[in-house]
């Protein structure tokens, strides 16, 4: 695919499950270059005229189409910081798939940091997945810091899928969004750290739209002496209603912070956060362990379940 080679395909499989050319709009970035691009009579994608990243344009009412932005990352010391900007028109559905693999072989470490700014026009539908993996035996770190800008015009919606299951050494994302009248955003993310892993993740939605709605769920496992703090702020500006929630499963000499916060600024601002945090039942590792499963086996599954 692409001139690929095998560790380059598999990590593409990994971040974006593709294993062959993807149906309607994509760019593709290997090792800090443009490895392949489709565009459709939709969407546009443009290079940044100082080369730092892409413009991706879809036309109003665009239905039923999608576009894969994925980026490999397989050498080691390469270090980047790229800005993708998306211009979504109104009455648009729409699927995003962007996503970063690092296999790092190497001493030195390898880091990529991507800025995504999205534009979603009025009455628009989108859904966005991003997920995040390493690899590799080398002794060098597999970094990855993405921010993400959601700015959503009146009656849109946005979904958001991130996952950081395996692999990064050091992460630590931002997400920043800002809601109009109507507009509605969901985040689902799922995120697991081990060895001596460190994650962060950091939310600030403002809904200042009368009727806009946000719903940040995380679930989250940290392993071993792996490290995760969970920051979400939710500001009600407006008539509106939000709610943040993180579920965490801490294993062995993991630590887990969790802060969920509110800011209410209208009277009629209806907000709510949650957090827990708590290792794995010994019943549920006794009852799969009757059925056959050994310890470990029994904790693969109801970590498994749990992220799911």
């Amino acid at each position: 695919m692409l001139n690929l080679d095998a560790i380059q395909q598999r990590i593409l499989a990994e971040v974006a499950d593709l294993h062959e050319v993807p149906a309607g709009a994509y760019n593709f970035r290997v090792n800090s270059k443009l490895a392949g691009r489709h565009t459709t009579a939709n969407i546009d994608i443009i290079s940044k005229d100082n080369g730092s990243g892409i413009d991706i344009f879809i036309k109003p009412n665009t239905k039923n189409e999608s576009v894969h932005i994925p980026v490999v990352v397989s050498a080691t010391g390469i270090k980047e910081t790229v800005y993708n900007d998306f211009f979504i028109g109104d009455n648009c559905d729409v699927v995003i798939v962007a996503g970063c693999g690092i296999d790092n072989c190497g001493s030195h470490d390898a880091e990529h940091d991507g800025i995504h700014r999205f534009y979603v026009g009025k009455n628009s539908k989108v859904k966005y997945v991003e997920k995040h993996y390493g690899s590799g035996d080398g002794t060098g770190k597999r970094i990855l810091n993405p921010v993400t800008e959601v700015y959503m015009e009146e009656g849109s919606s946005m979904e958001m899928e991130m996952e950081q299951i395996k692999g990064v050494d050091s992460t630590d994302r931002m997400t920043i969004a800002e809601l109009k009248d109507d507009a509605r955003l969901v985040v689902k993310e799922r995120l697991m750290t081990h060895g001596t892993q460190f994650a962060k993740s950091g939310y600030q939605v403002n809904l200042n739209g009368k009727n806009s709605t946000a719903d940040v769920v995380s679930r989250s496992v940290a392993r071993d002496t792996s490290n995760q703090t969970f920051n979400a702020r939710i500001t009600g500006n407006a008539p509106c209603s939000g709610h943040t929630e993180c579920d965490s499963i801490i294993m062995d000499e993991g630590k887990i912070l969790a802060i969920p916060s509110l800011e209410a600024n209208n009277v009629d601002a209806m907000l709510v956060h949650e957090a827990a945090i708590g290792k794995i039942a010994g019943d549920q590792l006794i009852k799969l362990m009757t059925l056959g499963l050994t310890e470990a086996e029994a904790e693969e599954q109801i970590i498994n379940g749990f992220l799911r």
